[in-house]
C-alpha cells in the first residue's frame, strides 16, 4: 500500500538566514533524510517515504516574495510520520536558531 505524502511548506523567519546553514541543519537532524542535488536532478519523492519512518527534505530555496522566507518540499509515510506533525515538528526545530 502506498501512503507517502508530500507537501510544500514556506517557513517565515524574523532574520536572514543561509541557505548552507539550513542544510546542514537538516543534514544533521535526526529522522530527515536531505535530498536535494539540483546538478543530479535529486529531490524527495513519494516512493522514496513510502514504508520508511525517515522524513526526506528537499527542493530547499530563497522565497524571495517575503524577506526571509524558505520553501521547501517534504514527503513522508503519512501512515508512519503524519504530515502536519512532521511539518510542525520541522519548524519548532528551526524557529529554535
Amino acid at each position: 500500500m502506498k501512503t507517502a505524502i508530500g507537501e510544500s511548506i514556506n517557513v517565515e523567519f524574523e532574520k536572514d538566514f543561509d541557505l548552507y546553514d539550513v542544510r546542514i541543519l537538516l543534514q544533521n537532524s535526526p529522522g530527515i533524510i536531505l535530498v536535494d542535488n539540483l546538478e543530479k536532478n535529486q529531490y524527495p519523492l513519494a516512493s522514496h517515504a513510502n514504508g520508511n519512518d525517515e522524513v526526506f527534505v528537499g527542493r530547499i530555496r530563497r522565497d524571495f516574495s517575503i524577506p526571509n522566507c524558505l520553501n521547501l518540499w517534504v514527503v513522508a509515510d503519512n501512515l508512519r510520520k503524519g504530515a502536519a506533525s512532521n511539518a510542525v515538528q520541522i519548524l519548532e526545530y528551526l524557529l529554535k536558531f
